[in-house]
């Protein structure tokens, strides 16, 4: 692996031209697809095989006349103070803002809320119910304008009127104000980790080349493929963290080789060769954890899985080929052969002297210890970073035990909130109180009770049964068997299909939709309506928008071992493979469950307790939604292994050069501490800058993977790794016999590649002669 990467590092900086061309040749194509595809439209969340689908699908088939899943609106009629709804101007000016709806293309029925007793006990509120022929993502501009002109209407003969229901729900549009810090703050980060402003350019360009391809083709394929805008988005997030963390470790590499004295195309190679190693495998993990989310089943996580999949596909190739060839372009400026320290560095190495007690001269200009490799004497001056971390794997070699304790704890104690998780999904009570959507939710809360913004729809199939008497008998005793639950305020009447077959009946829960009592009433009518079923030979199926999100939440939870099962199964295989070793693929998928369960524990603080919500712009606390645990799981684990793999992988290259267990963690954190401490912190920037977005599933995974990747890369990483492989010593680096025969050896530390010394290729210092073969640390 590391000879073939190494050659195409090395063939992208002679061939620079060539690369940059069919790079900026692929960008533009897809920027050109997707300025030419129509616009992708929003889809409603489906969960095939569940009881709720089946009788949306049932609905679809049995009422063709109508749109089981078609957009719905609720104008939400409210008097004045001291008037009532039903006085004589108040109701000509609700019949009148109905009437303009009348004749609408898209419009299929609108109710009269004297007429259909849709009005409040004290008189106070009333609602209309608009149904549509199509869904909303289907609904045109031109309708959602009548809808609101209609409301003015009303609003203007004095009453309050705000508007329910999907019809006015839009979607998410990238590029806000806080993506736009998020990106600034990964530009300075880079700036400070490379201290060249060159090199910090090459890794954003690189980034967003890579970025600009994945959301061409993805808003290219969004009608093909039912891609949402949640697709897009995410694929834009990850690509752009991962875009800059490898394109961050594979420009740090190569400025570490020239630093060693090599010439541009050769130290290009070897970037491509061990970083970019490092780089495949790392993306390997993200790719196979994001593909998994297909054996949900649910179709809309598999297509996040697969467009983020996609995305960090690219950002890999983007980073093994566009990266080295702009090596070439940007000359010396990326990084000099010996470039002298910047200011602040200078003054960072003096402040390190002066506490050491170290002199201005000689010995004590030099970062020498038995720790280090001879060949790595180099100047601290040079790079004070690298000795910070140093300093800390001398410190965590030292207390490891006491290490171990203290950030287990500290993670377990975070975590502790996630017992108390709680799955839904979010609807117009999750928005902002300054929507319509919200108010409207609000009005029919007051006036008919929290549990009406989510009644059940009882679905009976009698298609098995014969005669109009029978079919009558039926849903009569369904009716009052559903009306015999408990916490079931009201059911209203029938109604029929045009052949008599199938019966629909709506039930008004007496609590909220996202309450567990809501969830606990869906499955006490599933099971008090089964004997029903017994007794007539016809088919109870309970649906509806609230019973879909119970149903999606017990699906998502039921999915979730198999889930880990087979993404952390392949991710244990393919780092056995890396790193040749048993314990460290399994203590890496143990650390990886510490942080995910400490990004959990932030996720229902924050969602549920409203800790520091209004501090995010979070404005209204409940569920965590449903998808984000797997899904956050999913992602978190590939960017957990990236951390393990670009950390270890100077460790295994150490040790396996013939260092001790406790050089390689020290080494390990001298080359390797610093970049992954600012590619965590650029990870975490860009996944902050998407909570300013509204959309609360947005929201909801910029919080967790920020947390998540916090806690993975400065606890698990940082100080849990290092405190585990210093009480493993030799233990960490065995592999069973046969499994060592078994395995293929890929050569990520690039250990056949310090056979090659190229004739350009000097030493920058003084040093003590080569080490033989197979011991040569680089």
């Amino acid at each position: 692996m590391a000879t073939f990467l190494y050659r195409i590092g090395r063939w992208a900086f002679r061939r620079r031209r060539l690369v940059g061309g069919l790079w900026l040749g692929v960008l533009l194509v897809a920027i050109a697809a997707a300025g030419l595809a129509p616009e992708g439209k929003e889809e409603d969340l489906s969960m095939p095989g569940t009881e709720s689908q089946k009788a949306f699908d049932l609905l679809e088939e049995r009422f063709p006349q109508s749109n089981a899943q078609g957009a719905e609106a609720r104008l939400v009629f409210r008097a004045p103070d001291g008037q009532r709804v039903t006085a004589r101007e108040n109701k000509a000016a609700v019949e009148d803002t109905l009437g303009s709806l009348d004749g609408g293309d898209q419009v299929a029925s609108a109710t009269d809320p004297y007429e259909a007793g849709a009005v409040s006990e004290d008189g106070t509120i009333a609602y209309s119910t608009i149904t549509y022929t199509v869904g909303a993502v289907d609904l045109t501009e031109q309708t959602k304008s009548a809808l609101e002109d209609a409301a003015s209407r009303a609003r203007d003969a004095g009453l309050t009127v705000e508007i329910g229901g999907s019809a006015l729900d839009s979607e998410e549009e990238p590029g806000g104000t806080t993506e736009i810090i998020g990106v600034a703050v990964a530009a300075v980060v880079l700036v400070l980790a490379l201290g060249s402003l060159a090199a910090a350019g090459l890794s954003l360009l690189t980034a967003f080349v890579g970025v600009a391809i994945a959301f061409g083709l993805v808003s290219a394929l969004a009608v093909p493929l039912g891609l949402t805008s949640t697709v897009a988005i995410l694929a834009l997030m990850l690509g752009l963290a991962v875009g800059i963390d490898y394109a961050l470790f594979i420009t740090s590499r190569f400025r570490d080789e020239r630093a060693q004295g090599r010439e541009p195309e050769e130290a290009a190679g070897r970037a491509a060769g061990t970083a970019g190693s490092a780089v495949v495998f790392a993306g390997a993990t993200v790719f196979i954890a994001l593909i998994g989310l297909g054996v949900v089943g649910i179709p809309e996580l598999t297509k996040m899985g697969m467009g983020g999949a996609g995305a960090v596909a690219l950002a890999v190739l983007v980073a093994l080929t566009l990266v080295p060839a702009l090596f070439g372009f940007f000359g010396n400026g990326v990084s000099p052969a010996r470039a002298k320290p910047r200011a602040w560095g200078r003054i960072l190495a003096r402040a390190v002297r002066k506490a050491e007690g170290a002199p201005r001269g000689g010995a004590g200009n030099c970062a020498i210890s038995h720790d280090e490799p001879a060949g790595d004497r180099r100047p601290i001056a040079a790079d004070p970073a690298k000795r910070m971390g140093t300093r800390w794997a001398r410190f965590v070699l030292r207390r490891p035990a006491a290490v171990l304790l203290v950030a287990g704890l500290g993670l377990g104690a975070v975590a502790l909130p996630a017992l108390s998780l709680e799955l839904g999904l979010p609807g117009d009570e999750s928005k902002s109180v300054e929507t319509t959507q919200r108010r409207a939710y609000d009005l029919l809360s007051e006036g008919f009770g929290p549990g009406f913004n989510g009644p059940l729809t009882v679905v009976v199939d009698m298609s098995a049964s014969s005669g109009s008497g029978d079919s009558r008998a039926t849903t009569d005793l369904v009716a009052r068997t559903v009306r015999g639950v408990d916490g079931v305020v009201s059911v209203g009447d029938p109604v029929l299909s045009r052949t008599k077959d199938t019966a629909v009946l709506t039930a008004v829960p007496r609590t909220a939709p996202n309450s567990g009592e809501t969830k606990d009433l869906v499955h006490a009518i599933r099971g008090a309506v089964s004997g029903v079923e017994a007794d007539t030979g016809a088919g109870i199926l309970v649906t509806g928008t609230t019973a879909m999100n119970i149903d999606i939440s017990e699906a998502m939870s039921d999915a979730l071992i198999p889930y880990l099962t087979v993404v952390i199964g392949l991710a244990v295989l393919l780092l056995m493979v890396v790193f040749r070793s048993l314990l460290v693929p399994v203590k890496a998928a143990l650390g990886f469950l510490l942080s995910v369960g400490a990004a959990f524990g932030v996720l229902v603080a924050v969602f549920q307790w409203g800790w520091a919500a209004d501090l995010l712009g979070i404005e209204q606390t409940g569920p965590v939604m449903s998808l984000m645990p797997i899904l956050i799981i999913g992602i978190v684990f590939g960017l957990a292994m990236d951390y393990e793999v670009f950390l270890l992988t100077r460790m295994r290259e150490t040790y396996v050069h013939g260092a001790s267990p406790g050089e390689a963690i020290v080494n390990g954190f001298r080359h390797s501490g610093r970049v992954v401490a600012a590619a965590a912190i650029i990870m975490i920037s860009v996944f902050a800058g998407f909570i300013g977005m509204s959309s609360p599933t947005i929201q909801t995974m910029g919080v967790g993977l920020a947390a998540a990747v916090a806690f993975d890369a400065f606890v698990v990483r940082m100080a849990i790794v290092p405190a585990v492989l210093a009480l493993l010593g030799h233990r960490a680096w065995w592999l069973p016999p046969i499994l060592n025969r078994v395995l293929p050896n890929v050569d990520i530390e690039g250990e056949k590649l310090s056979t090659r010394v190229p004739a350009a290729a000097t030493v920058p210092d003084a040093a003590p002669p080569r080490l033989p073969v197979g011991r040569h640390r680089q």
